[in-house]
């Protein structure tokens, strides 16, 4: 089972995931791989359908960039947990390509990776980790307050808080 969290609560997930092979509904919401999407994108081109993409890691967001403003919704996919190049994907998307859409994790999404995740620019998680549901729905969360990297969604500490920052001229 998997459960959608947004802003911190549960909520109910009104886009259905289509595999290669299946028919896409005339109305709604659907996220389709991107493999699909690119093999059949010319057959959306006057359709109404919201359309998301399911991206696996290491694919290039060059490979895609053209269609973005295309998506509501760019669902980054994380196989394992060891797997964080969808992280940098996820900020390249929100900060280089301008991406205001949804942008959700899905896969192996683990309770100690959400707040990282936020920082980068997800703001939906699909969760299916037993361990991690459970921890969510007791209302248990991370609350990391100093990091080593600069944050797109996220407000900074004030100057000179942080002393592992490089000092200019340093």
């Amino acid at each position: 089972m998997t459960s959608l969290l947004k802003d911190g609560r549960f909520v109910d997930d009104n886009w259905k995931h289509v595999c290669d092979g299946e028919d896409i509904p005339p109305s709604g919401h659907v996220i389709v791989p991107l493999d699909w999407w690119l093999a059949q994108r010319g057959a959306f081109a006057d359709s109404h359908v919201a359309m998301g993409v399911r991206v696996e890691p290491g694919t290039p967001v060059e490979s895609y960039a053209a269609d973005i403003p295309r998506f509501a919704l760019i669902a980054l996919s994380f196989p394992k947990f060891q797997d964080g190049r969808n992280f940098s994907v996820a900020q390249l998307l929100r900060e280089r390509y301008g991406f205001t859409g949804e942008l959700r994790a899905v896969g192996d999404v683990l309770l100690d990776q959400l707040q990282m995740m936020q920082r980068c620019g997800f703001d939906t998680f699909e969760i299916s980790d037993g361990p991690t549901l459970k921890a969510l729905q007791e209302g248990r969360k991370n609350t990391l307050s100093r990091f080593y990297q600069p944050s797109i969604a996220a407000t900074e500490a004030p100057v000179g808080t942080r002393p592992w920052l490089r000092r200019p001229g340093a």
